[in-house]
């Protein structure tokens, strides 16, 4: 059973990570994670520091558990741009500023890296507001691409074809015709348990518009992920071509080596260091924005489009009795994850609130306990207590 400890600064409390229900667990790898939270008090979504926590906070994660694996997101910059106008020069100091980060990290760790880049932002030139439609329309609130479209009626239908006449929507895709897409490229592709959740078609943006629905409720964005087809990677492990490859060369790699994966959200190769190389990020059309499809296909090494994101899908869920409550849509732990069933120890840390215990499976996840910007403090995970006390392998840096 997963632990979680959510500390806001005030007080700790620490509850089961499925039901959500108040537990108390006094084990020593439970009171290290503790003291870790207390001593690191999260700054703030957009806050000068907050990437800065994330390395602090690694670092002393680290000291307590000495894993083989880490994986890391420094997301700072790209909140801040999402939602605030900054001129060009205080942008590029956050682009930089989130890159040497990484680099100090790996600096004062002395872990091997793969640095993963989601690409750049571009300004929002305009919403397309379907909250009007006859059918539902439903798109992630961390989306601009995408929206999807269930039981549309006829004139549904040709509001959208109105919206492609004028170019503002590049493709119009129907369930069946999204499914053999992915399915052509990965024949043992992961389907959602009930594909009745699925809109019947999926429609995506051109680039620089956006989806406004019944369900986006996060703050209007300043400046939106550009369709980043392509994203920077950059490692000394060797070159790979396709997102889903990092899985494989990061586990090929652990037996003589400490790795760091580390996620830069909203930085574009300009802000990477000589030797980069791009990385295909999707399929035909397809590409992951900034999100739980994009972390988990690089964790899982496989797609991951139909059950993640979540926000295209419609959901009947009774509140009470909800699973993982504290979550966000994902009400099972993901399954073939990078670090789920190694044998050697993880740990996950990062400024995406949600993603870091979820989408890796590592043994410890620390992140930020943060709501639409909204500071609540920071929450540990402990997955798996049974390697605590065990010594560090000896490897090669």
């Amino acid at each position: 059973m997963s632990l979680a400890i959510i500390d806001a600064r005030e007080w700790q409390n620490q509850f089961d990570l499925e039901t959500g229900q108040k537990k108390q667990d006094t084990d020593p790898l439970v009171q290290m994670v503790s003291r870790v939270l207390h001593d690191n008090p999260y700054p703030g979504d957009v806050d000068k520091q907050a990437n800065a926590w994330v390395t602090r906070t690694a670092l002393d994660l680290i000291d307590g558990y000495h894993p083989d694996l880490v994986c890391l997101s420094y997301v700072q910059q790209f909140f801040a741009n999402r939602h605030f106008d900054h001129p060009k020069q205080i942008r590029e100091k956050m682009y930089g500023a989130a890159m040497g980060e990484a680099q100090k990290f790996i600096q004062t760790s002395g872990y091997t890296p793969v640095i993963v880049g989601t690409g750049g932002l571009v300004p929002l030139e305009g919403e397309m507001d379907l909250s009007g439609l006859d059918g539902l329309a439903i798109c992630s609130n961390w989306s601009a691409r995408y929206c999807g479209i269930h039981s549309p009626s006829l004139r549904d239908l040709d509001v959208i074809a109105s919206l492609k006449s004028l170019g503002k929507i590049e493709v119009m895709i129907s369930k069946e015709e999204w499914i053999n897409l992915f399915l052509s490229q990965q024949p043992d592709l992961d389907m959602p348990q009930d594909e009745g959740l699925m809109p019947d078609f999926l429609v995506a943006a051109r680039q620089g518009l956006a989806f406004k629905t019944m369900g986006t409720t996060l703050r209007k964005p300043i400046n939106i992920p550009e369709n980043n087809f392509q994203v920077p990677v950059y490692t000394p492990l060797g070159k790979v071509e396709d997102l889903r490859d990092i899985k494989n060369l990061i586990r090929s790699n652990l037996s003589n080596h400490k790795i760091a994966l580390i996620l830069v959200e909203g930085v574009g190769s300009a802000h990477f260091p000589d030797n980069t190389f791009s990385c295909k990020n999707g399929v035909n059309w397809f590409c992951n924005e900034p999100g739980d499809a994009f972390y988990l296909t690089l964790s899982t090494g496989k797609h991951q489009v139909f059950a993640y994101p979540a926000g295209y899908r419609s959901f009947d869920q009774d509140a009470e009795n909800i699973r993982f409550p504290f979550s966000g849509y994902m009400t099972a732990i993901p399954q073939n994850t990078l670090a789920l069933d190694l044998p050697e120890k993880s740990i996950a840390v990062g400024n995406r609130s949600m993603f870091m215990h979820m989408v890796f499976g590592a043994d410890i996840g620390i992140e930020c306990f943060a709501r639409n910007l909204f500071n609540q403090g920071c929450m540990g995970v402990i997955h798996d207590k049974s390697k605590y006390g065990q010594p560090p392998k000896g490897k090669l840096r």
